[in-house]
């Protein structure tokens, strides 16, 4: 989890601020996988109407960037794709945090996180891996970059023991992903 460490900027700042949040993205399938360097932290997050300026609170201007809280607002309201980003100053290190609407997808993950702990005392709140895998999937779909199958491969061959292959045939089927399925698990993304 040692890369994963340093976003503890954003999830930290979340957790003193009352935001229920999960991790996912290219730092969960490192937690679950082979870990590789990324700069984005991908984040779900509840965001209910009156917790929009803890996000300010949480993140002030002098050491972030984060759109103001009208862009804010605007985003929590949206049923699907809510989305915006925030960046550390110092390090340029960003959260791209999606807010949680009606995704059926982002209901089941952020019911089911875990909470990922180090020696040190420091830990995260992280999307299931069939959340992980599922996302990535679409991700693959929208837009065919091959990081997201080695992701998903790297996942089925460190964790495979922990992920639960039926969930993944369930949502698979719902949002049509049998392809996508088949190249990743077909023998791990070629690892």
């Amino acid at each position: 989890m040692e890369q994963a460490n340093v976003f503890l900027i954003f999830t930290e700042r979340l957790e003193q601020a009352g935001i229920c949040y999960m991790a996912t993205g290219s730092v969960a399938s490192m937690l679950y996988g082979i870990p590789r360097f990324t700069h984005d932290l991908d984040l779900v997050i509840e965001l209910p109407s009156h917790q929009v300026s803890a996000i300010s609170k949480a993140f002030p201007l002098d050491a972030f960037y984060a759109p103001p809280e009208e862009v804010i607002q605007v985003e929590s309201h949206r049923p699907h794709r809510g989305h915006f980003n925030i960046i550390h100053h110092k390090t340029g290190l960003k959260a791209d945090i999606y807010v949680h609407g009606r995704d059926p997808l982002q209901t089941w993950g952020l019911a089911r996180k875990a909470r990922i702990e180090q020696p040190d005392g420091n830990g995260m709140w992280v999307a299931p891996p069939e959340y992980v895998i599922i996302r990535k999937l679409e991700y693959y779909r929208e837009g065919h970059s091959d990081k997201h199958l080695h992701d998903i491969g790297g996942m089925l061959q460190i964790s495979g023991d922990i992920i639960d292959h039926a969930i993944i045939r369930d949502w698979v089927e719902r949002l049509d992903l049998q392809k996508q399925w088949a190249l990743a698990s077909a023998p791990f993304a070629t690892l």
